[in-house]
């Protein structure tokens, strides 16, 4: 059986898998992208797209007969394409270690921003003590955009940081307040209402149609001045126009990005150089324990596919 990862982005990720598979089937793992994909596809049974776009050109080209990601998202994969081809797809849902990895994750970047970490590194390098001078946690009012495994394993932990927490979603009750320990729950179209209160932004919402660009130029310039913005979900879930123009203005006090709109963000984007923005290559949800997960998970679903039983976490 031959598995095919697209890309060779996330390292770890082949190793891991590697493990997990009888001796006989190591051999079967291959690693192909750009101009030979095409091909690399055409003979793969399972294919693990990684941040690779599999449209239905692609999915066309062989017999793949699952494609799993190795995750929980999917925006990539043409989900009508691999239904009329009757190719089964399934994901890692990021409920359990995934998600304590990217809350993990998130709360470092958001401490990172607030005790400008970037100065205070250069600083360490030319010898000045005692600056720069940070802001706390504490305090704070952190509004979760969107309130998925992610947002509730991060609300969690902030419980412990003594912030005051909003939530905005399309499904808002006095359930799911009560579950995540929010001081208030908005409605979609309470968001300005929800984002004039807000010292930190944290993007926990799936990058779909109506989620690209969600956070415009109109939504930034709700925040207060000096608030901030963390972003570990997708990146076209935030408008980059409008982010580097709040950014270079200084109505934004910072963004903390672990993802870009360009995946791997080129060096030379702007958005890099500007001093109050702190990005981290995707990896929030690249720890060990998550990754063993994860590792477990589509181990199970390629010995499942060789048995002839349907794959968990089946989407298509």
């Amino acid at each position: 059986m031959r598995i095919l990862f697209c890309g060779d982005c996330f390292p770890a990720a082949r190793d891991l898998l590697k493990e997990r598979l009888p001796v006989e089937q190591r051999d079967e793992i291959l690693t192909c992208k750009g101009a030979d994909l095409r091909t690399a596809v055409g003979s793969a049974d399972v294919v693990i797209p990684m941040m690779t776009i599999l449209d239905e050109e692609l999915l066309n080209a062989g017999r793949v007969r699952l494609v799993q990601q190795w995750g929980s998202g999917l925006e990539g994969v043409d989900l009508e394409a691999a239904r009329a081809r009757d190719t089964c797809v399934a994901n890692v849902p990021s409920a359990g270690s995934n998600a304590d990895s990217v809350a993990e994750h998130i709360l470092l970047l958001m401490l990172a921003l607030l005790r400008q970490l970037p100065s205070a590194l250069s600083n360490v390098r030319q010898e000045v003590l005692g600056a720069p001078l940070g802001r706390t946690l504490a305090g704070r009012t952190v509004c979760l955009y969107g309130l998925g495994f992610t947002a509730h394993a991060l609300a969690r932990r902030l419980r412990a940081f003594d912030v005051r927490l909003i939530g905005i979603t399309c499904r808002p009750d006095a359930t799911r307040a009560v579950e995540f320990g929010l001081d208030r729950c908005f409605n979609s179209e309470e968001r300005d209402a929800a984002l004039t209160q807000t010292d930190i932004l944290v993007v926990c919402v799936r990058l779909a149609h109506q989620t690209r660009g969600l956070i415009d130029a109109a939504a930034l310039a709700v925040l207060p001045a000096g608030a901030y913005l963390v972003n570990a979900a997708r990146g076209a879930i935030v408008d980059y126009k409008g982010l580097y123009d709040a950014l270079v203005s200084g109505r934004l006090g910072g963004a903390g990005l672990d993802v870009g709109w360009i995946e791997p963000i080129p060096s030379y984007d702007s958005l890099l150089a500007l001093p109050n923005v702190i990005a981290t290559p995707h990896v929030a949800g690249v720890t060990d324990r998550s990754y063993n997960g994860i590792a477990d998970a589509v181990a199970c679903n390629i010995e499942r596919l060789r048995c002839g039983v349907p794959p968990l976490n089946r989407v298509v």
